[in-house]
């Protein structure tokens, strides 16, 4: 341990030949002379002793104090800690057909808004985000960066992708990504309006590799049942609908769960129920070059001030 303001020190020894002079001096009471019973043996109460131990206790919390000013300081400090935490893939599907408006103002945005509020609800997680129309890409790595990885999702804009939806590809990136994890936990977020029409991998393939790996799949699969309005800029053929089929088959193959969304509120819903259901111990090592500790004995300091305080209105007052 060393000490921002080492010369703060030489307060000890300041005080260490006061208490020897106030010792030297002998013991010195205010008050009154008055006649005594001097010689007569008598009875030492507890009382006594307290007073007694008082200046004892004013003595140690003062050197607290001066060693508090010092800074005391501790380098290269290594902290484990074990938090609730997973590893977690998110894949968004950014087809066209994401921009039909039954989720106000289409389903994208609200795919969108709702995977941000997930993500930053979960700040001990690492998360990573795929995304996928006609292929499938990582647009942010495994990270617990969470304004980094905010700023991926509010980045994302609809039509510059390949037209079509790519789930095994989605799926087979997103695991790939977990791959290497070393988490008790391992989770991909798969969110889809349509079915796998591009790409090579086939979605059940896809799962199957997650499910040796031991990755759980989560799927959701999002649209209302009724006949929905398409934006102006949306491609009706691009994508069928759901094929919740898939979705859950790809789930449970995995030991994961499908979840259809007809609303944003039962997004959100899917999202909170996933978190309640993943969660796992990981530890978590930080490294630290300097990390002071003038804290403690600060706070042993003002514990010391409150006993002498209380003694000294109460076991140890004086009675005129």
């Amino acid at each position: 341990m060393t000490f921002a303001y080492p010369w703060v020190l030489w307060g000890l020894v300041a005080l260490l030949l006061w208490a020897v002079w106030r010792w030297w001096q002998g013991p010195h009471e205010d008050g009154v002379a008055v006649p005594t019973l001097a010689g007569v043996p008598e009875r030492v109460s507890w009382r006594v002793w307290v007073r007694r131990a008082l200046p004892l206790v004013r003595g140690v919390a003062l050197a607290l104090i001066i060693v508090a000013l010092a800074r005391p300081q501790q380098h290269d400090v290594v902290q484990v800690d074990t938090t609730e935490g997973i590893d977690l893939v998110l894949a968004l599907d950014a087809s066209t057909s994401m921009r039909t408006a039954d989720f106000p103002p289409n389903r994208f945005e609200a795919a969108r808004s709702v995977a941000i509020d997930f993500v930053q609800g979960r700040p001990n997680d690492r998360m990573g985000l795929v995304v996928f129309a006609g292929r499938a890409f990582t647009q942010a790595p495994l990270t617990t960066d969470r304004a980094f990885l905010t700023d991926a999702i509010e980045a994302l804009r609809l039509g510059q992708f390949e037209r079509g939806t790519a789930i095994g590809a989605a799926l087979a990136t997103s695991v790939n990504r977990l791959r290497e994890s070393e988490a008790p936990s391992r989770v991909v977020v798969l969110l889809t309006d349509g079915r796998n029409n591009r790409g090579s991998i086939d979605p059940l393939t896809a799962a199957e590799i997650a499910r040796v790996l031991g990755i759980r799949v989560y799927t959701i699969g999002v649209g209302a049942f009724e006949d929905a309005p398409f934006e102006p800029e949306a491609d009706p053929e691009s994508d069928d609908e759901v094929d919740e089929s898939t979705l859950t088959a790809m789930a449970e193959r995995t030991g994961g769960q499908y979840f259809r969304a007809s609303d944003t509120e039962a997004l959100r819903t899917i999202y909170n129920e996933i978190a309640g259901m993943e969660q796992g111990e990981i530890e978590t090592t930080t490294y630290t070059d300097v990390s002071e500790r003038f804290a403690g004995f600060a706070g042993a300091a003002l514990f010391l001030v409150l006993v002498h305080t209380l003694l000294r209105t109460t076991a140890a007052r004086r009675v005129p």
